[in-house]
């Protein structure tokens, strides 16, 4: 991982299971440009010690995302962001949509947030950063 690499955040306060945040914030980061294709991450260990978690952890979330084609192991080398990503079929990409959206919409209830509350930060946080939830 490069110095200029934001780095992978966990918080351990949060429902999610923390395997589940590394999936999510390695994808945002991929799907965000900030982990470009062929980059480096950290290595299991690294991230652990950063994070103070189990490396079984961090194992986990980094196979689920081999399995989905997100990230490559190199033998020897370590994990790279995979050079081309696969598409998602509609299907599974509209359950993995279905489901991520159940957890931000009950994370924005719990906060106490509105509903168009949520809407904008969702907009502001699209990885174009127009805010109209679409990328160029």
């Amino acid at each position: 991982m490069s110095p200029r690499t934001p780095r992978i955040r966990v918080n351990p306060a949060l429902p999610t299971p923390i395997w589940s945040q590394i999936e999510d914030g390695v994808r945002h980061m991929v799907a965000a440009g900030a982990l470009a294709p062929g980059e480096s991450v950290p290595s299991v260990r690294d991230l652990a010690r950063e994070q103070r978690i189990n490396p079984n952890t961090v194992a986990k979330a980094y196979q689920r995302l081999v399995e989905s084609g997100v990230l490559e192991t190199r033998r020897g080398e370590g994990t790279f962001v995979a050079e081309r990503p696969p598409a998602m079929p509609t299907a599974e990409r509209a359950r993995s949509l279905r489901e991520g959206a159940e957890r931000y919409a009950a994370l924005a209830v719990t906060l106490g947030a509105s509903r168009s509350e949520a809407a904008t930060a969702l907009g502001e946080a699209w990885p174009d950063g127009d805010g109209k939830g679409g990328r160029k």
